[in-house]
């Protein structure tokens, strides 16, 4: 499971934790995407889980439309953009303002949320894949990095 990288050399073993983390957390949200997107359905979703969810708080219908209708496609995007290791800070910044978002909503429904199941280990996740944001050696952006580099 030593895998070497490009260059010969051993893969530490933070490369390798930041490889797991960032896979989990791309099937996670990938996945999730994918149900929303092609089972679901984005409209259903915005329809059930913000329109009519949040029909009685301060907030405007069609900021309610317009969420529930991205954050499937951002879910599948960014998920799967996660999953490759491709153009991970914009995937991170997607999934971060996804994660922000129902944070708010949860509390906006219920100020005392239990986030142990849902959000928390997502959240840290997302914390761990960006603390070992540079070891990731297994990344798509770390190859085409080292592909491009100066010799």
């Amino acid at each position: 499971m030593n895998r070497e990288s490009d260059t010969g050399e051993a893969l530490a073993p933070r490369s390798w934790a930041a490889f797991v983390a960032r896979i989990i957390l791309g099937l996670i949200f990938f996945m999730a995407g994918f149900w929303k997107v092609f089972e679901l359905g984005a409209v259903q979703h915005a329809r059930g889980l913000f329109v009519e969810a949040y029909a009685d708080t301060f907030l405007p219908a069609w900021s309610l439309w317009a969420a529930g209708v991205a954050i499937p496609f951002i879910e599948l995007a960014c998920g799967a953009l996660m999953l490759v290791g491709w153009r991970r800070r914009i995937a991170a910044l997607g999934l971060g303002g996804v994660l922000i978002l129902v944070t708010f909503g949860h509390l906006l429904a219920e100020p005392l949320y239990v986030f142990s199941a849902h959000v928390i280990p997502r959240t840290l996740l997302l914390v761990i894949v960006l603390i070992l944001f540079d070891d990731d050696r297994l990344s798509l952006d770390a190859r085409l990095a080292r592909r491009t580099a100066p010799r």
